[in-house]
């Protein structure tokens, strides 16, 4: 199994950390090194060999304290300046199948399902496209429009005005002196 595959997490009764992987998840948190070997640059500054914290971030996945490894683009910086969340109001009996048909466009940077908020939010698909101009997104949007069409009661198309930060929890380094106790989660 590779590091970004879904495996369901193990519930584990201990879920602290030992020094070496509270360490590892200090240095990668804010994203892996930008090199050809990232996991061996941690490796160096670890003191480990690559293959240690290749496991040691499998086994972190496997007991759900690290849930993924990915990439977070960013759109602006790429050129794609227009970018709109899609929101459809689709039968819930087909979301599964019509999300995995959605997600799989290569023009959907993201697909997933959210609850429905009665009755001002009635939407329950959410779609990301990007786009180097408004035309562009509007292209994308009638695509996804005609493969929803036969399913699809509405929909919108809300545009970013600015990058939100995109960052999941981060953990307090810790300084030379405290203790597990004094540990919390930002």
């Amino acid at each position: 199994m590779s590091l970004n595959e879904k495996k369901p997490p193990q519930q584990d009764a201990d879920q602290s950390l030992d020094p070496i992987d509270r360490r590892l998840v200090e240095l990668t948190q804010k994203g892996l090194p930008l090199d050809l070997h990232p996991y061996r640059t941690v490796a160096q500054q670890l003191a480990l060999e690559e293959a240690e914290v290749i496991d040691r971030l499998q086994r972190l996945m496997d007991r759900g304290v690290v849930r993924r490894i990915g990439l977070v683009p960013n759109h602006y910086k790429l050129g794609y300046r227009y970018n709109a969340m899609t929101v459809w109001d689709v039968p819930d009996e087909k979301i599964t199948e019509l999300g995995e048909q959605v997600g799989a466009l290569p023009f959907v940077s993201h697909s997933y399902e959210r609850p429905r908020a009665l009755p001002l939010w009635p939407y329950n698909l959410f779609a990301m496209v990007h786009g180097r101009s408004e035309a562009e997104v509007e292209e994308k949007v009638a695509q996804l429009k005609q493969l929803l069409e036969a399913d699809c009661r509405q929909h919108q198309r809300l545009y970013s005005r600015r990058i939100l930060k995109k960052t999941g929890m981060r953990i307090k380094q810790r300084s030379n002196n405290s203790t597990a106790k004094d540990s919390t989660a930002k």
